[in-house]
């Protein structure tokens, strides 16, 4: 009885730690930049800024799927350790790496792949250890408060980053040391494997075939938001096009190797499952949708609500991240009771009705105004949490319980493999929708609010500014105008009113200019999240019935067998 609960804590932990460190370097960017002394709006500096984001999420979405078939054949709780020693090792690299500039920026992005491939090691293993020591008929709830704990240090992160960010930026890499030392002694020497190990081999060409194919290709939609030559963005770029056509290719012909090895990584035959293959793709599309979600809130509130309602650009990421509070604690309260309602009702039903709750709360975004009521925003991403909390668990339980006992670090694997590919993705797509939009309309818009303020003489300095950069500098919680500025002849400043100057580098000017073409950018971006996940949600219709008490007697007598 006590090992199940050991499982559950430990597992939540390194749950709970992995993902924060998904996002909590996103807000602490600025004091990361400002303490190592580098200028993230210089252009060669925006490939640092994207890989110190990136590169947690793509190695995870990597390895997530190697490090469960591993977990299969060498035991669960071994790499499970290995990855908590792992992370813990990266995390001190992180908070102690030497330098300034670019030599230290590097280092940095070194470090968090290291940390990255312990938090792989983590969460490949977490769901499959739940699954292991829990018996069916709890499973759900095990899985839920596991699940929420994903969930929300994702969000977490974003305000935990805000916090330490303010105090000093190495502290960001610190709070994660000693919750990683306790977690490696404790599951070192309480969690224990309740399985045998399966005896298969080692599937090298399906490795290598799916982490080359898998990184080419996420690379190609991370530098399709990049400026290319004179184009807003990448997707243009000869680079881009080959990288998304070489990886895609890879990726189509894993099935067929697949087929042919022995001890495939992926057992294709688990997605002749119908179940199965749907949990995997809602998990998907919710994923992008979610993180998508998160990340257009946090540049509406540092990029145009904060600034306007007298926030100080310095505080914005942290007050972002507050506001934000209301999606991971309805997330967080409907994801635990939903394990309860699998109980009583179809799980097709409960992961249906969730995805269209979800969609049907993005469609309510587009009637955003920029200067909207909070109370009216809190309420639409709290139903939206709502409908997230309903379909997670339930499509977790759904897929856990599809596959034979030793699959089930692969499956884990496969899970948070789709779940961290669809965040990536989610910043390839929803950005692109959003800095097209604001390409065809800034330079208008700016070109007038200039003009207004008899600043004409700026127009040529500010009418070129990349969309990229007014989004990264938002995101980094920067004063557009004043980095701008910096780059602004000094006889054409000394034109300017001083009036002016002021009215233009205030915290309004600047936010209410591109506030109408940024919103209606915006509006598409919640379009198209509404029409995936509206779209996942009519996919998940297809499933079988699921029951978790039907589920939960057929496998306990195939587990007690």
């Amino acid at each position: 009885m006590q090992e199940k609960w050991i499982a559950l804590s430990n597992t939540t932990i390194g749950q709970l730690m992995a993902t924060i460190n998904t996002s909590i370097i996103i807000v602490a960017l600025p004091a990361i930049f400002n303490g190592i002394h580098l200028n993230p709006l210089q252009a060669k500096s925006f490939p640092y800024l994207l890989w110190l984001i990136m590169s947690y999420m793509i190695v995870l979405s990597v390895l997530l799927v190697s490090m469960g078939k591993l977990s299969d054949i060498f035991g669960r709780v071994r790499i499970f350790n290995l990855g908590f020693l792992i992370f813990t090792v990266g995390s001190i690299l992180l908070y102690i790496a030497p330098g300034t500039g670019y030599t230290i920026a590097l280092e940095l992005i070194i470090f968090r792949i290291i940390q990255a491939v312990g938090g792989a090691f983590i969460i490949a293993n977490t769901f499959a250890i739940i699954t292991d020591n829990f018996p069916p008929k709890e499973r759900g709830f095990a899985i839920s408060i596991n699940s929420v704990a994903a969930v929300s240090g994702v969000s977490l992160g974003i305000v935990i980053g805000g916090i330490l960010a303010t105090i000093y930026w190495r502290d960001i890499f610190l709070v994660s040391i000693p919750v990683g030392i306790f977690g490696t002694v404790w599951s070192y020497l309480k969690l224990k494997d309740v399985r045998e190990r399966a005896s298969r081999h080692i599937d090298i060409a399906g490795n290598i075939l799916f982490a080359v194919g898998l990184i080419i290709l996420l690379l190609g939609i991370t530098y399709g938001i990049t400026p290319y030559k004179s184009n807003p963005m990448g997707w243009t770029n000869p680079m881009v096009i080959s990288a998304l056509v070489i990886g895609t290719i890879m990726l189509l012909l894993l099935p067929f190797v697949e087929k042919r090895v022995k001890g495939p990584m992926f057992d294709i035959h688990l997605f002749k499952t119908r179940n199965f293959s749907i949990s995997i793709f809602t998990a998907f599309v919710s994923a992008m949708g979610m993180m998508g979600l998160m990340y257009m809130l946090t540049l509406i509130f540092q990029g145009i609500w904060l600034p306007i309602h007298g926030y100080r650009y310095a505080v914005t990421p942290l007050w972002a991240g507050i506001y934000m509070l209301p999606m991971p604690i309805s997330m967080g309260i409907f994801g635990v009771l939903s394990s309860r309602l699998a109980k009583r009702f179809d799980a097709r039903w409960l992961t249906t009705i969730g995805l269209f709750i979800s969609a049907f709360a993005l469609l309510s975004l587009v009637t955003l105004t920029y200067d909207f009521s909070y109370i009216v925003l809190s309420i639409s991403i709290t139903i939206y949490g709502i409908g997230y909390g309903i379909f997670n668990v339930p499509n977790l339980t759904v897929a856990m319980s599809s596959v034979p006992s030793n699959e089930r670090g692969a499956t884990s694997g496969i899970l948070n493999t789709m779940r961290n590919a669809g965040y990536a993705s989610s910043i390839g797509a929803f950005f692109s929708i959003l800095i097209l939009g604001l390409a065809l309309t800034y330079p208008g818009s700016i070109t007038a609010a200039l003009t207004s303020e008899h600043a004409s003489g700026f127009i040529t300095y500010f009418s070129h500014i990349p969309p990229t950069e007014i989004l990264f500098s938002t995101f980094l919680g920067l004063n557009t105008v004043k980095e701008v500025m910096t780059t602004v002849p000094p006889g054409v400043v000394s034109s300017i009113s001083a009036g002016t100057l002021k009215t233009i580098t205030g915290h309004i000017w600047f936010p209410k200019t591109i506030a109408p073409a940024f919103m209606n950018s915006m509006h598409d971006v919640f379009y198209v999240g509404f029409g995936i996940t509206l779209f996942a949600g009519i996919i998940s219709l297809f499933r079988k019935p699921f029951n978790v008490d039907d589920a939960s007697e057929k496998l306990e007598d195939q587990e007690n067998r």
